[in-house]
Formats: structure tokens, sequence, C-alpha cells
């Protein structure tokens, strides 16, 4: 991880899980992040106990992922020139190899 970001986190809601910025803005200190922008927020059937964070689908330029806790649960766009395997990697480092 560099010193200052390389990326950015688009505020563009008001509500987000508890602990989610904070990873996210891990996340955009590593070469290769661009943009990541928080989205819908929802409840889910199931109960997950701490924070989870998994790649759901490619998009364009990135991939969406599926942020959940407790019975919520937020997709996050990140544009980046990661693959699949360097961003699961990349969080992994981030959020301490959960």
């Amino acid at each position: 991880m560099s010193n200052s970001p390389k990326g950015r986190v688009v505020w563009n809601h008001s509500t987000h899980l508890p602990g989610l910025i904070p990873i996210l803005e891990r996340l955009t200190y590593l070469e290769g992040i661009y943009t990541i922008t928080p989205a819908v927020i929802g409840n889910a059937r199931s109960n997950a106990p701490t924070l989870q964070i998994k790649i759901s689908v490619p998009v364009r330029g990135g991939f969406k992922l599926i942020a959940r806790k407790g019975k919520t649960f937020q997709e996050v766009f990140i544009l980046t020139s990661f693959n699949k395997e360097e961003l699961q990697d990349a969080i992994a480092q981030v959020t301490g190899g959960k």
C-alpha cells in the first residue's frame, strides 16, 4: 500500500453497512483500484454474524461485490484493473484475511 489513495470512494448514499467504509477506503490505496461505489442496501433472509465481502459478477471495467452483515446486504461496485483472483486477494489483504 502507498501513503496516498490511488482511487476514491464515491459517497452517494447516507447509509452504509457498519464497518464497510473503512475497508473500502483501505482498498483505494492499492494500485489498480480506481473507483468504489457503495450502492443498494437491503435486507437478506439469512444472518451473517460478521462483515463478509464477496465478489458477485463482473461489470464493465470491474466487479460488483456483495457486502453482508447481520441481515443486511449492500452492493458495491469497484472499477479496477484487477482480475477476480487479484481482487479477492486485495479484499483479503485489507480485511486481515477474513
